[in-house]
């Protein structure tokens, strides 16, 4: 089992997005995807973002939101579970990442991106309204196999 975190950071009416291009034997190569990624022992979900953004961004987000929790399971991995964030309220300059490249997107280009089917759907609650989520999204390989997305 993954515990994991992502966050959609929010400036200017777009999201900063992370192209994976970099690492090998990534099961997200080519995706773009939030900014986020597995805990580490002991911390909180808050504990693993503020961590993850710092990482891989050099941003401090000063303020989030979570906003829903998604259960990936795929015959390709372990069962993920992934608490997600936005935030519009952060500190500091961009760095390089070492995981891909990261580019600010328009929120309604985002979902015409290179990314996971179950993503689309989650993405698009997150434009839609504020309210939380629970999402379970079950895969063969890269395919979609079904989904159910609760909104609360």
């Amino acid at each position: 089992m993954i515990l994991s975190t992502l966050c959609y950071i929010e400036k200017d009416g777009k999201y900063l997005m992370l192209h994976r291009t970099k690492k090998k034997h990534d099961i997200n190569k080519g995706k773009w995807l939030g900014i986020g990624g597995k805990f580490e022992e002991g911390e909180s979900p808050e504990e693993c973002i503020i961590r993850e953004v710092k990482e891989e961004t050099g941003l401090t987000i000063k303020s989030y939101q979570l906003r829903g929790i998604v259960t990936y399971v795929s015959n390709k991995c372990e069962t993920e579970y992934m608490y997600v964030f936005t935030s519009d309220d952060f500190k500091g300059n961009l760095i390089e990442c070492d995981e891909g490249d990261l580019k600010w997107i328009e929120k309604d280009k985002v979902n015409t991106l290179p990314t996971w089917e179950g993503d689309h759907i989650f993405i698009d609650k997150l434009q839609r309204d504020n309210g939380f989520f629970s999402a379970k999204f079950e895969y063969d390989g890269e395919k979609l196999l079904r989904y159910e997305l609760k909104e609360y």
